[in-house]
């Protein structure tokens, strides 16, 4: 359970005792059945700015949007926010950048508002610091919520590889 290290005993104890019982998958498609229609990257640029307009309009510009098939292996991250710096002529050019895991084109819809809040937070906030979290909760109230159900998710889809019925 990788995804849930650091959550207290007894949280982790309920994710063992549903997983013994072959319910993760159902609970959390009870919880989060409802998908997304965000399925190419022109489709989440739109998602991602319309959330950016909502939230962040005085920040900087977002260049690209895109999924990721590589991020998770090779990153070991689910979503990327980079700044990229270019010499044009005589001038710096700089570009903004968020990438998101592959795994988000099918999640339900909530765990892919999360992971773009977390992304945007990173256009004001660098750091994982008490500011960050103040911007992504401001942008999503439930954002402690869903990051760990985010987790519980990720361990579910990590146990049962391939099993397309248990997904929520």
């Amino acid at each position: 359970m990788k995804y849930l290290t650091g959550y207290p005993e007894p949280l982790l104890a309920q994710v063992r005792e549903l997983m013994a019982q072959h319910r993760l998958g159902s609970m959390l498609a009870e919880k989060y059945g409802q998908g997304h229609e965000v399925r190419n990257d022109r489709q989440l640029y739109d998602y991602v700015q319309d959330l950016k307009d909502r939230h962040l309009r005085k920040s900087v510009p977002l260049g690209k949007v895109i999924y990721d098939s590589k991020l998770q292996v090779m990153k070991h991250a689910l979503g990327t926010h980079t700044s990229i710096s270019r010499i044009q002529g005589d001038k710096l050019k700089a570009s903004r950048e968020i990438r998101i895991a592959t795994v988000f084109r099918d999640a339900p819809a909530d765990f892919l508002r999360m992971i773009v809040v977390h992304e945007l937070a990173h256009l004001k906030e660098a750091e994982h610091n008490k500011a960050f979290y103040q911007l992504c909760t401001h942008m999503e109230p439930d954002y402690h919520r869903l990051e760990f159900d985010l987790r519980v998710y990720l361990t579910h889809l990590e146990s049962a590889p391939g099993q397309a019925g248990n997904r929520p």
